[in-house]
């Protein structure tokens, strides 16, 4: 099995400053944090044969380290439900970003299993200069952005201190269950922003970490996307 040290190394020998999708949620899954299931295809029949294995419905994404923003210039198409609109979407998520990102060096397109509807969350990591890493937690998907709803604690953690975060933010009604809404697995929550603390700690190379959306279930959560900057 890969080691976090390997894959800091590997982009680090490619002159990259941040990690591929598939090597963020990779790193992560290291550290018990779930993730979609994800595989890298090369090629029209790769991405088939890998979303047979996944198990349908699926999404594709780009990977490309000139396309950061994956939605802006269609690179990620959702819910593909067959082998005949995975083959048609993949020749299309080429299409748009050869036509909109032309220098754009396509390392392949990953295939991920398609999450079902949750509340989306945001868990996120930045190393601030005087306090060493910050863990973040708040609403996630574009609320982030809307309410900025986010609590902080500085690295590491304990199980206590994430029951802080879930509690400080002003939608922390929603986590118990609101207007008929399940409560989600509040337990899962806090381990996975305990880690992303040890991540901040035990890697110091790592400057920034967005995992967003964090989708919560009444059973468990999934990382959907996950992003990582290096210093």
């Amino acid at each position: 099995m890969v080691s976090p040290r390997e894959i800091l190394e590997s982009a680090r020998r490619e002159g990259r400053k941040f990690l591929l999708e598939h090597e963020s949620k990779e790193l992560i899954s290291l550290y018990g944090i779930p993730v979609t299931k994800v595989k890298l295809s090369k090629s029209e029949e790769e991405a088939v044969q890998a979303a047979e294995e996944i198990g349908y419905p699926v999404v594709l994404k780009i990977v490309s380290p000139q396309v950061i923003h994956k939605s802006d210039v269609g690179g990620v198409i959702v819910n593909l439900k067959n082998e005949e609109e995975v083959r048609k979407a993949y020749r299309e998520i080429l299409e748009n970003v050869r036509s909109k990102v032309p220098e754009a060096e396509i390392v392949g397109i990953l295939v991920q299993e398609f999450a079902p509807p949750g509340l989306e969350l945001i868990i996120g990591l930045t190393r601030d200069p005087q306090f060493g890493p910050t863990v973040m937690f708040g609403l996630g998907g574009i609320f982030v952005e809307v309410f900025e709803d986010v609590s902080f604690r500085v690295a590491p953690l304990t199980e206590e201190d994430a029951e802080g975060m879930l509690r400080e933010i002003k939608g922390y009604k929603l986590l118990l269950g609101y207007r008929g809404s399940e409560p989600v697995d509040l337990e899962s929550l806090k381990r996975a922003i305990v880690r992303v603390g040890d991540i901040g700690v035990e890697n110091s190379e790592i400057a920034e970490m967005d995992l967003n959306p964090v989708i919560a279930y009444p059973d468990g959560i999934k990382v959907v996307d996950a992003r990582i900057i290096l210093g």
